[in-house]
């Protein structure tokens, strides 16, 4: 079901269409599982570098290269978020998917055979290279596609549009992560060990295959109910209005989204190596990546489980609840580092590190995205989305670039070392759920008709025609009754 305008340009509510399970969620599904390609292309990476490592040793260790490749997608991924938001908004949300898909499959394409004449430090900038307008691919997934798919669970059942849509984004994105540790181990297990090039180039290029299937997905995407009855694509759009109206929430959201990237990201790059200072230097590879894809495997239950609490409770309250058991968890793990680092223990220390990286999912990777998406209206919801996103993406690329020095603030002690970023997360997790409860509205079932209601009775109060919003300016017959 969706709203409609009549001619007095008073929100109403259209008969729902009769449609099977497959045809109401399909476009749901299609707009937001790209997401996967988010987890896939930013957790395979940590493999690669891995591989890179060990097969160029000092060459690779002395690179500009080694600095910049794990984490110039994010800035890729700034761009294209910031970028794609406006473009969504003012042109199409189902065109501008097509473009970011196009531009995933071309780039990850070119990063797997990155090559420059035989040298193998122009081979390393050229990785980095494309794996920048990779970012700018993924970045446009999620102004666009994230924002297509909380306009598209308006047509689903009340009481499971929240589950839907993180099953369709962060659910996405977190089987990305474990499949993005899988590959890795099962190229490592058939190749061997010993065969880098052939398991980091393999395991980039499998990359390109999820995109070509969700192109072929969203050739037959209709824009969102949503956004033909709310867009301004054909009015200039208030900007000072809107910052008036939004811009304190954007500012909460998008600081809780960076406050979350900024540890998510940087645990999820960093367990492979994480892992590979549990064990000696002789560990082989297939034991590292092996751990590696049991511990991404946590990320599932806090995203599929979680999920179904955000419709329970709201997603504020999800968010609050998930970020202070992993806060507790956080401070535990920092608390006995020091016991449970070691080979004997290594599946315990699996089994809490996922545990840590689950609550998280629980919490604000769950819901962070759900509040950006349906905490604005529809007419500037893309370029909400983008911003707040983005912000997120800074704190991935700023945690990325920190981790290190803040593992270095604990010396020669290697369990200091360890210790200090679940201490500074814990902290953040804090922080957030505060955040979140004094300042993150809640967010109902018909949040979006609500927020589009409520920002079209503010502009008309500032003296705004707001008869021309909507893909096409004309009246609206109107049938139906809104059903709860």
């Amino acid at each position: 079901m969706s709203e409609e305008l009549d001619t007095k340009n008073e929100l109403v509510v259209a008969a729902p269409e009769s449609k099977s399970l497959w045809q109401a969620v399909k476009p749901a599904f299609a707009a937001g599982v790209g997401l996967f390609s988010d987890g896939y292309v930013n957790n395979v990476i940590g493999s690669v570098t891995t591989c890179l490592s060990l097969q160029y040793g000092s060459t690779w260790s002395t690179s500009n290269a080694k600095h910049y490749v794990g984490d110039i997608a994010f800035a890729g991924a700034v761009v294209g978020q910031l970028f794609f938001g406006f473009l969504s908004d003012k042109y199409s949300r189902t065109n501008t998917l097509l473009i970011s898909t196009i531009i995933l499959i071309v780039f990850t394409a070119l990063a797997t055979g990155s090559y420059y004449q035989g040298d193998a430090v122009g081979m390393f900038n050229m990785l980095v290279a494309w794996r920048f307008f990779v970012g700018v691919g993924i970045g446009g997934e999620y102004p666009a596609g994230s924002v297509a798919c909380a306009e598209s669970t308006g047509e689903l059942k009340a009481g499971t549009r929240n589950t839907w849509f993180i099953m369709f984004t962060n659910a996405a994105i977190d089987w990305g992560f474990v499949i993005g540790a899988l590959v890795p181990y099962i190229v490592a297990a058939a190749a061997g060990s010993d065969r880098y090039e052939t398991i980091w180039r393999t395991s980039l290029g499998i990359g390109v295959l999820f995109p070509l299937i969700l192109f072929y997905l969203r050739l037959s995407m209709k824009e969102p109910k949503e956004y033909e009855l709310n867009s301004m694509k054909n009015v200039q759009t208030p900007y000072l209005l809107a910052l008036r109206f939004y811009g304190f929430r954007l500012f909460i959201i998008s600081l809780i989204w960076f406050m979350y990237d900024f540890s998510s990201y940087s645990f999820g790059l960093f367990s492979s190596p994480i892992l590979a200072a549990v064990y000696d230097d002789s560990a082989p590879l297939t034991t590292v990546f092996g751990w590696n894809t049991v511990i991404n495997l946590f990320y599932i239950p806090g995203a599929m489980l979680g999920a179904p609490l955000s419709d329970k409770v709201g997603p504020r309250w999800a968010l609050i609840i998930g970020v202070l058991a992993q806060a507790i968890v956080g401070f535990g793990m920092a608390g006995g580092y020091a016991s449970l680092a070691q080979p004997s223990n290594v599946g315990a220390f699996a089994v809490i590190y996922g545990i840590f990286l689950s609550l998280g999912e629980v919490g604000p990777g769950n819901n962070i995205g759900l509040l950006a998406a349906k905490t604005s209206a529809t007419g500037i919801r893309g370029r909400y989305y983008g911003i707040a996103a983005a912000i997120g993406k800074v704190g991935a690329f700023v945690g990325n670039f920190v981790f290190p020095y803040i593992v270095a603030l604990g010396g020669d002690s290697d369990v200091l070392s360890a210790q200090y970023p679940f201490w500074v997360s814990g902290a953040l997790c804090i922080v957030s759920a505060i955040l979140a409860y004094f300042f993150v509205p809640n967010v109902t079932q018909d949040t979006i008709v609500e927020e589009d209601k409520r920002f079209r009775e503010f502009l008309l109060e500032n003296g705004v025609d707001v008869s021309q919003l909507g893909t096409q300016a004309a009246d609206v017959e109107v049938s139906g009754s809104k059903e709860k």
